[in-house]
C-alpha cells in the first residue's frame, strides 16, 4: 500500500514503526524538519516539508496515487482538512483523521463526519483509547493486559506467572482438571522475549507471560486460579494532567467502584484546566517527584498509580519511586521500543505500550480481511482479530483444518449466537460466526490472503 502519514510527531512515529514492516511505501509530512530528519534515519520514509493540510503539499506527495492518509498531527482542524482536501481533490480511498479535542469527538456533532460534510473514514483518538486500555485494567486487578472481544462477552488477559502460582509446571490441557470452575483458550505465552502458542501439553513456568481468552462471567475466577488475584483498585493517583489522564479521571469518576482519584500536574495553566473540567478528581500542583508532593497525594495508600505524561523515562521513574513509596500497582505508558526489554511487567509494576494500542486502532483499516476489531499484542508478538464469517464467504462450512492455516496462527475460539465455543482443529465455520484469531506477525500476510 501507499500511505501517507500526516505528522512525524509521536504518534506519526508509532504508525511509521508498524508500518514498516509490511510492503507498504510510506510518505511523511511535517512543517518540522528536525522530525522529518529524525524519522528518516530510522525508517526507509519519503519526507516531504510542509503543512499537510495544503493542496499543493498532498500532490507532492504523490496524493492521487495514494491508497490512504493516516492524519496524525497535533492540530485536530489540520487532521480534518487534509482528509478533505486528499478526498475531494485526489480521490484518497481511505481517509484516518486523529482527533483529541473533547468537542470534536462529542456524539452529538456526530454528523459532521460523513461523506456530505467532512469524508473522514476512520477517527481515532489515540489518548481516548490509551486512557481506555489503563481503565479495563485498572478493572481487572491482577491482569497485566487486558483486550475485550465480542461485545465484551469474551476477554483476552495476560497474567504473569508468579511463584507459587498453583497451575506452574501443570500442563494446559489439565487446568480444568485442577480449576474446573474456570475455562479458558491459551492464545500465546512469552517466555525469555520469544512468544509461541503453546500445545495442551506445554507446562507454565515461573515468569511466563501468558495470553488467553475467558468469558467475562469466569474472569474473577481464572485471574484467582493463576494466583494473580489483588483487591480492587479503590483508590487511584495519576502522575501527569494530559488528555490520557483527563479521559481517565473521567471515567474513573463515572465508576461508583473507584472511591478517589488524583491527579499531580506540574504545570500550573493544566492543572488549572483539569480542576475546572473536572467534578469529584483533585488535582495537585507541584512537581510530581517532590517528597512533600506524594506525601500530600497520599502515596503510600492508593492502589494503583498511572503514570501517563508524554515522557516514557518520566512515566517509569516516577511508578519506581511510587513503588517504593508504598503503591501497590504502578502503570506507566511508554511509547518507545527502547524499553520493549521492560515490557515484561514484573510482580505489580505494568507497562502500557501507548504505541500498540494507537496502531490498534487502525489495525481493521489496514488489513485485507473482514475483521470487526483487531489488536495488536505489541513487542511484535502479533495481533488478535475477531473476523465476521457472512454466508457469502469461501470460509463458511469448511472446517478449520481445511484452511491451511500457516504455522503460530491459531482460531482460538468461535462466538456463535452469543455463547462462546473453544474449537478443536475439525470444529466447522458456519455463517454469522465470529472467529477470534492469534496471527504472530510473520504468519500475518498468510492468514490475509486466507480471509481477504
Amino acid at each position: 500500500m501507499k500511505i501517507i502519514v500526516c505528522g512525524a510527531g509521536r504518534i506519526g512515529k508509532s504508525m511509521v514503526s508498524f508500518l514498516s514492516y509490511g510492503n507498504n511505501d510510506i510518505i511523511v509530512i511535517d512543517t518540522d524538519q528536525q522530525k522529518l530528519d529524525e524519522i528518516s534515519k530510522e525508517w526507509d520514509i519519503m519526507p516531504i516539508l510542509g503543512n499537510a493540510a495544503h493542496p499543493d503539499i498532498l500532490e507532492k506527495a504523490e496524493a492521487n496515487d495514494a491508497d490512504m492518509i493516516l492524519a496524525v498531527t497535533n492540530s485536530d482542524e489540520t487532521n480534518l482538512v487534509s482528509c478533505q482536501v486528499a478526498d475531494c481533490l485526489f480521490n484518497v480511498r481511505q481517509k484516518v483523521a486523529r482527533i483529541d479535542s473533547p468537542e470534536f469527538l462529542n456524539p452529538i456533532w456526530c454528523e459532521l463526519y460523513n461523506p456530505k460534510h467532512i469524508n473522514v473514514d476512520l477517527l481515532i483518538s489515540p489518548d481516548m483509547a490509551i486512557a481506555e486500555t489503563i481503565y479495563e485494567i485498572i478493572k481487572i486487578p491482577g491482569a497485566s493486559s487486558v483486550m475485550p472481544l465480542a461485545e465484551k462477552l469474551l476477554y483476552m488477559l495476560s497474567v504473569r506467572c508468579q511463584a507459587g502460582s498453583p497451575l506452574i509446571k501443570t500442563p494446559l490441557e489439565h487446568i480444568e482438571m485442577i480449576a474446573p470452575e474456570i475455562k479458558i483458550s491459551a492464545v500465546s505465552v512469552v517466555r525469555n522475549g520469544k512468544n509461541f502458542i503453546p500445545s495442551g501439553e506445554f507446562c507454565l513456568e515461573e515468569g511466563d507471560e501468558l495470553y488467553f481468552l475467558v468469558e467475562s462471567k469466569d474472569i474473577d475466577a481464572a485471574i484467582t486460579a493463576f494466583g494473580c488475584m489483588r483487591p480492587n483498585n479503590e483508590k487511584v493517583l495519576i502522575f501527569g494532567g494530559n488528555q490520557v489522564a483527563y479521559y481517565l479521571a473521567q471515567k474513573i469518576e463515572e465508576d461508583d467502584s473507584i472511591l478517589s482519584c488524583k491527579i499531580i500536574e506540574d504545570d500550573k495553566r493544566r492543572a488549572r484546566y483539569l480542576a475546572q473540567n473536572l467534578e469529584h478528581t483533585p488535582v495537585i500542583y507541584g512537581e510530581m517527584l517532590s517528597d512533600v508532593i506524594l506525601e500530600e497525594a497520599d502515596v503510600d495508600s492508593v492502589d494503583v498509580t498511572i503514570s501517563a505524561t508524554l515522557r516514557d523515562k518520566d512515566n517509569l521513574l516516577t511508578s519506581l519511586i511510587a513503588k517504593k513509596n508504598g503503591a501497590k500497582t504502578t502503570i506507566s505508558v511508554v511509547n518507545s521500543k527502547a524499553y520493549n526489554t521492560l515490557v515484561s511487567n514484573l510482580s505489580d509494576s505494568i507497562i502500557v505500550d501507548g504505541s500498540s494500542v494507537t496502531v490498534s486502532a487502525i489495525l481493521k483499516e489496514l488489513r485485507k480481511a473482514q475483521i470487526k476489531q483487531a489488536h495488536s499484542l505489541g513487542r511484535g508478538l502479533g495481533e488478535i482479530w475477531e473476523i465476521e464469517i457472512d454466508e457469502h464467504s469461501v470460509n463458511a462450512n469448511k472446517k478449520i483444518n481445511d484452511l491451511d492455516l500457516p504455522e503460530n496462527s491459531k482460531i482460538c475460539a468461535i462466538v456463535r449466537d452469543r455463547q462462546i465455543i473453544y474449537p478443536d482443529i475439525y470444529a466447522k465455520i458456519l455463517p454469522a460466526d465470529r472467529l477470534i484469531l492469534f496471527s504472530s506477525s510473520k504468519a500475518i500476510k498468510k492468514v490475509e490472503k486466507i480471509f481477504s
